[in-house]
């Protein structure tokens, strides 16, 4: 007769709780960093050279 394996459940859950939570704060990480940041400036950059053009051509 085979014994019952016991404890390897909880053992188990316990390593994939902890890396779905380390590879999800990475991701996270990698994507506000990566990607999030870069088209916020690129907004703020575009949005800025539309206020100098509408100084430029009010000055006008």
């Amino acid at each position: 007769m085979i014994a019952p394996i016991t404890g390897k459940l909880r053992k188990r859950f316990w390593l994939d709780l902890t890396c779905a939570l380390g590879l999800g704060t990475g991701a996270g990480y990698a994507f506000w960093y990566g990607v999030h940041l870069k088209s916020v400036q690129k907004q703020e950059e575009y949005y800025l050279k539309l206020e100098r053009l509408k100084r430029q051509s009010g000055e006008v």
